[in-house]
């Protein structure tokens, strides 16, 4: 499969869920087992490029007029595991949490009133007909959102610093786990943070990915990724990013009632990612 291009998407993380083929009815699990034995499968950066490039035509292209073949796929003990792209799906999604992040004139000059409003109505239709569907990945820009990191440990964590541009080994940073290890944590944490603290977006936004978790497989694999932030970061900076263990630190402070330890690895936290999104306006 030829590549959309060769730019470097920098400014995406992802949260994925990888479910084993028994967890797909027929005839999508048949598809799936033959799509894992393909190998020219897309890489992690082609599907953001396909989408900034359906952005492009006049009008734009919001959402794709069809849903993705596609998925990343990866083999967990011998078990092959699949998470499906689902753009179109995430496109309406991400469309409608759009008046969140831009003022309106914003969205109206990157997407004209009349293209939302068609998508906003074929997703309607749509979603009378799949009131069940969610998606397998989750997208966060300039940031990778404190919550996800209740979900991984810092054991788990994987740092490929890369070759260079001339080397064959791209930077990485992530994290993998097991759906009942994630979820385990999950609970852990919504426990300590409702006795201790007051009700707020992180107690919020863990309530709603451990929903999210429980509507896949047990044995499902959760990756926190990165993403393109490794390449716009400097080397030292995601060498000494250890979120997950100042996260899984400011819980455990927390069920101590070690209120100073839980602000330090707050601040720290604070900090490392304030000046990661304040990238997203330098020059």
């Amino acid at each position: 499969m030829p590549k959309v291009s060769s730019v470097v998407v920098p400014y995406a993380t992802y949260l994925r869920v990888y479910e084993p083929l028994a967890a797909f009815p027929e005839p999508e699990r048949g598809h799936w087992a033959r799509y894992a034995r393909r190998p020219d499968r897309p890489s992690y950066q082609d599907e953001l490029r396909r989408s900034l490039a359906d952005l492009l035509p006049t009008p734009p292209v919001p959402v794709p007029v069809h849903e993705s073949p596609d998925a990343f796929v990866l083999d967990v003990d011998g078990v092959v595991c699949v998470c499906p792209w689902r753009t179109r799906l995430r496109g309406w999604q991400a469309l409608g949490e759009l008046a969140e992040e831009l003022p309106a004139v914003v969205q109206d000059a990157v997407l004209p009133p009349v293209v939302r409003r068609q998508a906003a109505q074929d997703y309607e239709r749509w979603l009378a007909g799949n009131p069940d569907a969610r998606p397998w990945i989750r997208t966060a820009t300039w940031q990778v959102p404190l919550n996800w990191f209740v979900l991984v440990s810092d054991e788990e964590r994987e740092y490929v610093k890369g070759t260079g541009d001339s080397g064959d080994e791209t930077p990485a940073l992530r994290y993998r786990t097991p759906m009942v290890q994630a979820r385990r944590r999950v609970a852990r944490a919504l426990r300590t943070l409702k006795e201790t603290v007051d009700e707020g977006p992180l107690i919020d936004g863990l309530v709603d990915v451990g929903r999210w978790l429980e509507e896949f497989h047990p044995r499902s694999l959760v990756e926190l990724d990165y993403g393109g932030l490794v390449h716009v970061l400097p080397a030292g900076e995601l060498e000494g990013d250890h979120s997950a263990a100042d996260v899984a630190e400011g819980i455990g402070a927390l069920r101590r009632g070690d209120g100073a330890a839980a602000g330090e690895a707050y601040v720290r936290l604070v900090e490392r990612w304030r000046s990661v999104r304040d990238r997203r306006s330098a020059n």
